[in-house]
């Protein structure tokens, strides 16, 4: 073949690649390989191109790490993500339920009539010693709780008298009125049934009632201690006190022994929170619930004073309230502590579980 006839059969192959119409007669497969050089594409015969077994990179080489490892079963991942919701809701319940019940007018004003009581009582023992008289001559007899001798000795026997006159009645009134309205407020007003709507069910609504009840009895607790402290150190000396079984300690000794005075002070309303909640199950009105546990307070109160019924007063839930002046024995008696607390939780658990079983059975119609 001479350079002129190559050049000819250059150019038809050329134009074949680009225009996809082969050197024969009739349209080609479109672009494939070069087939110049063979007796078939000479011929114009479309040939199938030869199949590579080793495929041409299109782009960097991907890097490749070791295997990811698998991950939890699809069961645990999801009772994880369930529990995770659970505990959401409930602490989401429980924070809107401290912020609703301390935002009310209602519990601020409950929570300034007992911070009033020491301020009360400061005042009248400030009076009352002016002239350098001594309140409560001959051990108390009748003159006043056990501790309001020593006030003017020692500021700090404010915060247990204050104790001890808001307990038999203020302090017991204040918790009647949150637990009887914890339940049948919500109904009276007709939110009831939207907070059972939210996916925590009703067993988390009523703790969450509950722990409310009792950080509202730890705070009025609180309030009380904290209001006779200040006004005990405005109006009289502070300093190292004399306990009942006249040992002396330190300032530092008795604030923590007053510390855990409000905390078992607090404790020993457990018997009233749970009485009003169990109420509150019992009515959607709550002045109706309020009134009946405040009632029901006071008729126990008046029994535990009756001599003829010595048997039963050692079960009712008032009878070991003042216990706690105990703590301030050296060394302390823990027996009628022990029975206090143990009394309280008896009655959490009886009538915590009849709250519990008759709010879960309840028919919410508002």
């Amino acid at each position: 073949m001479s350079r002129a006839e190559a050049a000819v059969a250059d150019d038809g192959n050329t134009s074949s690649a680009s225009t996809g119409i082969g050197p024969g007669p009739g349209p080609g497969p479109g672009p494939g390989p070069d087939t110049s050089g063979t007796t078939s594409g000479a011929a114009g015969i479309p040939q199938t191109p030869p199949i590579s077994r080793t495929p041409t990179p299109t782009g960097p080489p991907t890097p490749t790490g070791p295997p990811t490892p698998a991950g939890p079963p699809t069961p645990t991942r999801a009772w994880t993500r369930i529990r995770t919701l659970t505990w959401t809701w409930t602490f989401g319940i429980l924070r809107s339920e401290l912020l609703t019940t301390f935002r009310r007018w209602r519990t601020l004003a409950l929570l300034g009539v007992l911070a009033a009581v020491p301020i009360l009582v400061g005042i009248a023992v400030k009076i009352e010693t002016s002239d350098g008289s001594s309140t409560g001559r001959g051990g108390g007899g009748g003159a006043g709780p056990a501790f309001i001798s020593q006030v003017t000795n020692n500021g700090l026997f404010l915060v247990f008298t204050a104790l001890a006159v808001t307990l038999p009645f203020f302090l017991p009134m204040a918790i009647g009125v949150v637990a009887g309205d914890a339940i049948a407020g919500e109904a009276n007003a007709g939110t009831l049934r939207y907070l059972l709507t939210a996916p925590a069910g009703r067993t988390r609504l009523l703790l969450a009632k509950f722990a409310t009840v009792m950080s509202f009895c730890l705070a009025a607790t609180l309030v009380v201690a904290l209001s006779a402290l200040t006004v005990g150190a405005l109006l009289f000396p502070l300093g190292d006190l004399t306990t009942i079984s006249g040992t002396r300690i330190d300032l530092a000794d008795g604030l923590l022994r007053a510390l855990l005075i409000a905390l078992v002070v607090a404790a020993s309303l457990t018997g009233v929170a749970a009485l009003g909640l169990f109420v509150s199950t019992l009515t959607s009105s709550g002045i109706a619930a309020m009134a009946t546990t405040v009632g029901l307070l006071i008729t126990v109160q008046i029994l535990d004073q009756i001599p003829q019924l010595h048997a039963l007063q050692p079960y009712f839930f008032p009878h070991y309230w003042l216990s706690f002046a105990d703590l301030m024995r050296e060394p302390v008696y823990w027996d009628d502590l022990q029975k206090n607390l143990g009394l309280q939780a008896l009655y959490a658990a009886v009538f915590g579980s009849a709250a519990w079983a008759r709010f879960t059975a309840k028919d919410v119609m508002a």
